[in-house]
């Protein structure tokens, strides 16, 4: 069988996180967050004054990109950082009471559009989902894993060329 993006589940899939995205977006903008930010609010939320290279780490970005969203969320008033008081080299970045304020808000934000998201679902059928998106996950992560050596026969592929 032919493959069609169109009908393939992770175009849905795409589709459904694309309109989960939009709904957070709409609704957590009215408290100064913007696309990016929830989880750096979330990780501080539940560790306070992370230095930024552990941060970055832990939400998945580059260094650099984390400094641009910390720059911005300090701006509007949500986070700080703070020099660490053994080792004055690093900083460590901290929620405000904006940001804690903030934080809540869009916990419920997130809260609300799981609940609508899973409208008409039963607690067995989100499981199964749940196992089946961490299958993939896992499948994924493997793939990505296996044919990102410098060795493997996809990387060589002529269609991965530059």
């Amino acid at each position: 069988m032919e493959f069609s993006y169109a009908t393939a589940l992770t175009h849905s899939a795409s589709h459904v996180m694309k309109m989960h995205r939009q709904n957070v977006e709409f609704l957590i903008q009215k408290y100064d967050v913007y696309p990016g930010q929830p989880i750096l609010l979330m990780r501080l939320f539940d560790k306070d004054g992370m230095i930024q290279r552990e941060l970055a780490r832990k939400i998945g970005v580059q260094p650099a990109t984390l400094t641009v969203m910390i720059n911005r969320m300090a701006k509007s008033g949500l986070v700080e950082r703070k020099a660490d008081e053994r080792d004055q080299r690093i900083s460590r970045v901290y929620l405000t009471d904006k940001g804690r304020m903030a934080t809540k808000h869009v916990k419920e934000v997130l809260r609300v559009i799981e609940e609508h998201c899973f409208i008409g679902f039963s607690e067995e059928e989100k499981d199964v989902l749940r196992g089946l998106l961490d299958r993939m996950h896992s499948n994924l992560q493997a793939f990505y894993l296996q044919n990102t050596q410098p060795t493997s026969e996809l990387h060589k592929a002529s269609f991965l060329e530059k």
